[in-house]
């Protein structure tokens, strides 16, 4: 029997892989968060309760632990460089140092879609890039590189480069930043809403977390793009939100360089206006192409999702007139 600890297990990613895992026979599922209050009410699994950014919790957190599902972060859409590096960057390193140490066999990390777009998206394998203008995109580069020098053959890691965020327990992603802001008909297209939106459903994430620990055959550093069923592209996720609930669409169209030029101006006044920017060039980046897909994810996971992105944006519509009730910061824990 196999034991496998699920860090962030609260949160929008960690509940999902909970779900799914509890399918799986002749494991042993550990929960690890803050407050087990907050898990799935029907989880029957152990819980260790704890802090990642507490060094004590870390050296007992990983005992007698196979696979470690890494599911636990902290976000921001712009800025706050100090607080990514202290609360996500940071508290990672130590535990995937802790998780090494203690002999954990397989580490499944989330990362995204966006580390490598637009050039090199395709391939997950690919070097991700830091964009300066993002501080914890960089962060989470980072963390890939690190685990990358970390692999090996008794340490396999797995990488998962996942889609823009949707369905039911949402966290922070690009539908809860992008909603409000359309009410205000000041967004535009950008390139025409033709480039790509790789949205995926939780259940679908947590599908992809199955697949990864069962799968046969893995060593070293792998890593995958998990997305949909299929890419839709902005101008129809966004004509889909105008056509079943009502948002408003964009009034007019600006080529990228114009997008990322106002976007820069949004956050050059941040400092001195009492709201959070319009728009940022980590929102500008997220809309532009991406190419990924799931063909190495079929071949050696077999990884195969089953929600259409329709459902999931309907899902988290219906769930955000129920919760958001006002707009959503770009910044906040995830775990």
């Amino acid at each position: 029997m196999k034991t496998i600890l699920i860090t962030g297990a609260t949160g929008f990613v960690g509940s999902h892989v909970l779900e799914a895992l509890s399918s799986l026979p002749d494991v042993k599922l550990v929960a690890a968060c803050r407050n087990r209050g907050r898990l799935l009410p029907r989880f029957n699994g152990q819980v260790r309760e704890g802090d990642l950014q507490d060094d004590g919790y870390l050296e007992s957190l990983f005992e007698n632990v196979d696979i470690v599902c890494h599911a636990a972060s902290w976000t921001s859409l712009y800025n706050h460089r100090k607080l990514s590096k202290q609360l996500f960057l940071n508290p990672s390193l130590r535990l995937i140092d802790a998780a090494f140490a203690s002999g954990v066999s397989r580490f499944l990390n989330v990362s995204t879609t966006s580390a490598a777009s637009p050039d090199t998206s395709v391939d997950a394998m690919s070097q991700g890039i830091c964009r300066p203008y993002w501080p914890h995109l960089c962060n989470v580069v980072a963390l890939e590189n690190y685990l990358r020098k970390r692999a090996s053959r008794e340490f396999t890691v797995v990488n998962l480069r996942l889609g823009l965020f949707a369905g039911q327990r949402y966290s922070l992603g690009l539908l809860p930043i992008l909603l409000p802001r359309l009410k205000t008909h000041l967004v535009p297209w950008v390139a025409g809403g033709r480039t790509a939106m790789p949205i995926i459903d939780g259940r679908d994430i947590g599908e992809a977390f199955r697949c990864a620990v069962v799968a046969e055959g893995l060593s070293g550093y792998e890593a995958f793009n998990i997305v949909g069923p299929s890419v839709p592209s902005v101008r129809q996720v966004i004509e889909y939100l105008n056509a079943e609930f009502g948002y408003p669409k964009p009034h007019f169209s600006v080529p990228f360089p114009v997008a990322f030029a106002f976007a820069w101006l949004m956050e050059v006044i941040d400092p001195v206006v009492p709201w959070e920017p319009l728009v940022t060039r980590s929102i500008i980046h997220l809309l532009r192409e991406v190419d990924a897909d799931n063909s190495q994810a079929v071949e050696k996971l077999g990884y195969r999702p089953q929600v259409d992105w329709k459902e999931a944006v309907r899902m988290q519509v219906e769930e955000m007139a129920v919760r958001q009730k006002r707009a959503m910061s770009m910044r906040r824990p995830v775990k």
